[in-house]
């Protein structure tokens, strides 16, 4: 017996070093980390996209076990099934977009599908055989033939397109922007949810969330059509970071958009009076309408609400005497789904995407590489491991931590309410350390950690200081210094993202000649080197009040692409703005003399860092 055992011990060793080998050579992770699941429910199965393992997993429902795992050549990030459950669309994180045919029947990939950067949501008009892609920070919907499984048209939005639904006669296709599209400065900024007519391919209304809306992630559409349900985080950043008690700074929240009127209805707040439900992600209504369910993924529940009882209240607001004001008072009503919503703690960490088979919802579980399966009859919750490493290494113990609420005061938010991917949030925050009063916008923490100072006046010397200050003075929380050196080592292993404007992966002819027109106009003075960066303060005359004379860090430019509004007050919506508009007496670039081909040379070099 001892010596099978050895030899058992043996094999399962370098089965795992073969794995981890595998891992290296091919660039993925040891985490399976579920992004989406997907139900087949004439098979009786769920998919996982694992996004980390790059496959795409089975779970059998009756005996809650993996059956079969199908390798992907990039990142599935979600899932779409045909009529007949017979083959499902696998869109991939990708700067050269794919969308793979997945035959279900023979468990292999029939075919691929060209769209743009970065699909990340899909929907399937089935009268008209179409695909629609939410084609992320190519800022469009690619619109595919099933047909001749191939792009027939692009479709422009605002701003990283993230979550599409369908009305049921297929005529609007509503679409989530991820991010506030605007300049930062003028007191109101929101993201949107745009809506298509399906026939002539236009966006025909913009519906602006409430100010302060950012970090959209999904929608759902109720099963009579009626209604479109949208999560997101409603900040707070026009007062002062001052303190977090009763959602000070982050609400989360759900808004409800008429989808008949194509207009905002009313938003409600998924938190509770001293208790935030950070970070809402998945969103999806009970077959019978009678229920919504929103994952809460920084603090791994699932908020249950009572959708008709919903509605009635909503109802009640609008017939109210003073119906106008009360619909506007709804949104900062931390108490308005008392007694309608039930928040159900799940096993796992870090909920995703929703489906619904029968009585159970199952749950991508992010953080602890499972699939969470909540029975929604007896509210019991359990997870299925869906493999990988046993315990998390460094970097992702600091993507954990940095993406979790549950060590915040109250569990208002995380550091990803700001920075969403560890970017920025477009917003102007007024944070404290160097002064009140002056808002400033959130920077990108992408490189941040090897273009110190930090913080956009410089006030923190390294990432380091700030992120201890961050988890101090934002988050209100105590934390070992274990937790700060892994959130360190998080943000230090981020990788800028391929520019969507590289031409097969490449500088355009534009961008090329707009390399000389960036040594010309003497950008490169300050932002030189690799990371386009002196590390150093300078004062452009540009600031007013207890900012005037106070000189800003001059950040890199890498990634600037997806890093808008521009400027240390998020005054301009775009770089010709920078460039234009916001340059006084040259001190921003030697570019009052340039022609306007060459100021749209230098815009697509930099598009293209």
């Amino acid at each position: 017996m001892s010596k099978m055992i050895t030899i058992l011990e043996s094999r399962l060793l370098i089965w795992a070093l073969l794995l981890l080998a595998c891992a290296v050579c091919t660039g993925q992770s040891l985490y399976p980390s579920p992004l989406d699941v997907l139900p087949l429910n004439s098979k009786n199965q769920i998919l996982i996209a694992c996004s980390g393992t790059q496959e795409i997993a089975i779970l059998d429902v009756s005996t809650t076990r993996i059956v079969d795992r199908i390798s992907f050549p990039d990142a599935p990030l979600s899932l779409c099934s045909s009529d007949d459950d017979s083959k499902c669309f696998v869109s991939t994180r990708s700067a050269n977009g794919k969308v793979y045919v997945l035959d279900l029947d023979r468990k292999e990939i029939s075919a691929s599908i060209d769209v743009g950067h970065t699909p990340t949501a899909m929907v399937r008009a089935n009268q008209a055989n179409k695909l629609y892609v939410c084609d992320r920070f190519s800022n469009q919907v690619s619109v595919v033939d099933l047909d001749k499984l191939k792009v027939t048209s692009f479709i422009s939005v605002q701003r990283e397109p993230i979550a599409a639904v369908l009305t049921a006669d297929e005529s609007l296709l509503f679409v989530a922007n991820h991010l506030p599209y605007g300049p930062a400065n003028l007191g109101n900024s929101s993201a949107t949810v745009q809506v298509i007519d399906t026939a002539t391919e236009q966006v025909i209304q913009t519906i602006a969330l409430p100010n302060g809306s950012s970090g959209v992630r999904d929608m759902a559409v109720s099963p009579d059509g009626k209604f479109i349900y949208v999560t997101h985080i409603l900040g707070h950043y026009l007062v002062p970071t001052t303190q977090l008690e009763r959602g000070w700074m982050n609400t989360n929240a759900l808004t409800i958009i008429d989808a008949n009127r194509q207009a905002w209805l009313n938003t409600v707040l998924l938190d509770d009076l001293y208790l935030g439900a950070a970070n809402p992600w998945g969103v999806m209504c009970s077959e019978d309408g009678e229920h919504l369910y929103v994952a809460a993924s920084g603090t791994h529940e699932i908020i249950k609400i009572d959708r008709t009882g919903l509605h009635e209240k909503l109802q009640q607001v609008i017939n109210a005497p003073q119906g106008a004001k009360s619909i506007l008072q709804v949104q900062n009503n931390l108490s308005f789904l008392v007694g309608l919503k039930e928040r159900i703690a799940l096993k796992g960490n870090g909920p995703r995407n929703l489906a619904l088979l029968g009585s159970n919802l199952y749950i991508a579980e992010y953080f602890s590489n499972s699939i969470g399966v909540l029975d929604t009859q007896s509210r019991h919750a359990r997870s299925v491991a869906l493999g990988g490493a046993s315990e998390p290494d460094l970097v992702r113990r600091g993507e954990i931590l940095f993406h979790d609420a549950k060590d915040c005061f109250q569990q208002w938010q995380s550091c990803v309410s700001c920075h969403p991917d560890a970017r920025a949030d477009g917003f102007n925050w007024d944070l404290l350390n160097d002064g009140m009063g002056n808002p400033k916008q959130v920077k990108s923490l992408v490189l941040s950690h090897k273009t110190p100072p930090v913080m956009i006046s410089g006030v923190r010397p390294r990432a380091e200081v700030a992120v201890r200050a961050g988890i101090k003075y934002i988050q209100f929380a105590v934390l070992p210094e274990e937790s700060a050196e892994a959130i360190d080592a998080y943000l230090q292993s981020l990788e800028p993202v391929p520019s969507p404007y590289l031409v097969n992966g490449k500088p355009g002819e534009s961008a090329q000649r707009g390399k000389a027109v960036f040594e010309k106009a003497a950008c490169s003075n300050c932002h030189s080197g690799p990371l386009f960066t002196d590390l150093k303060p300078y004062d452009l005359g540009m600031a007013t009040g207890q900012d005037k004379g106070v000189a800003f860090d001059v950040p890199t430019l890498r990634e600037i692409w997806r890093t808008a509004p521009y400027m240390f007050d998020g005054r301009a919506l775009t770089l010709r703005e920078v460039l234009v508009e916001h340059n006084p007496d040259d001190k921003h670039g030697v570019t009052s003399g340039l022609s306007d081909q060459e100021i749209a040379d230098l815009i697509a070099y930099l598009r293209c860092l």
